[in-house]
């Protein structure tokens, strides 16, 4: 395996890690089987362009960086990136003669290689530890990616809204997960764990919950507005769900509630955006 392939393949193994889901999870979100993403994130195989994205879709994480990687792992499998022979000299001192131009090339494209896996590696390793620091596991969404587009702009990760036109959209999709402030924390007596997260920059809050069952239920209610989300799959059961986001202004009360699948009695959290 070249080392183009295996930073590739390790900061995708990483994205997989934030996004919280098993080979077979990954495989119903995507287009891609299990068998596919086991080989890609391994290195046995090159993964497509759009895998790539959709992995980072999925992680919440802008595409620039690590599609950059992808070129050049992509134009090393191909051979489009194999260096040419430089042409014989002819009558020249070799003490005069000037560094070959290929060799200057290869020498830069190594140093953008390493420069690459290195910023890579650094965005995505930093935010893995963080999210690593809350919970056992990574974070992923399993229902942010309806609002996701299928392609990103690699020279953009702003939010796609604000205030009032967050309200009900998808916290991942109009990427307002990228630097949440956590509000509150909770484990339920089930033994769930529910959050309350707030954006400045989107201007909204949201909840998500993780170590559910199937039939687990979360709301969020802000100035009379109450946004909701509930475990339905098996897929549900292995990642973080989000509720849908609704626009709140600094020092507004917010209140979350879990209510376990079979049960009437509910869990509540109550928390201030700040």
């Amino acid at each position: 395996m070249t080392p183009e392939r295996t930073r590739l393949a390790a900061s995708l193994r990483e994205l997989r890690a934030r996004t919280g889901l098993s080979l077979a999870a990954l495989a119903t979100k995507t287009a891609f089987s299990k068998s596919s993403w086991e080989r890609y994130l391994n290195g046995k195989s090159l993964p497509p362009r759009q895998a790539v994205q959709e992995l980072c879709r999925l992680a919440g994480e802008p595409d620039g960086r690590c599609l950059a990687l992808w070129e050049i792992a992509e134009s090393e499998w191909s051979g489009r990136g194999k260096e040419k022979p430089a042409p014989a000299a002819t009558g020249a001192s070799p003490t005069a003669a000037p560094a070959p131009a290929s060799r200057l090339a290869g020498h830069r494209s190594v140093v953008a290689v390493a420069v690459l896996a290195a910023v890579c590696a650094v965005t995505v390793g930093a935010v893995a530890v963080a999210v690593a620091l809350l919970r056992p596991g990574a974070e992923g969404d399993a229902r942010a990616s309806a609002e996701a587009p299928r392609s990103q702009d690699p020279a953009s990760s702003a939010p796609r809204c604000r205030g009032a036109a967050c309200e009900g959209r998808n916290p991942m999709g109009m990427r307002c997960a990228a630097s949440p402030v956590t509000l509150a924390t909770r484990h339920t007596a089930g033994g769930a764990w529910l959050e309350v997260r707030y954006s400045k920059e989107c201007g909204a809050s949201w909840a998500r919950m993780w170590g559910t069952r199937v039939g687990d239920r979360l709301e969020v209610t802000a100035d009379g507005r109450v946004h909701g989300a509930e475990i339905r799959t098996a897929a549900d059961v292995d990642a973080f769900v989000y509720t849908p986001m609704t626009a709140t202004a600094p020092g507004t009360t917010i209140r979350t509630c879990f209510r376990p699948a079979g049960d009437t009695e509910r869990e509540c959290v109550t928390s201030v955006a700040r």
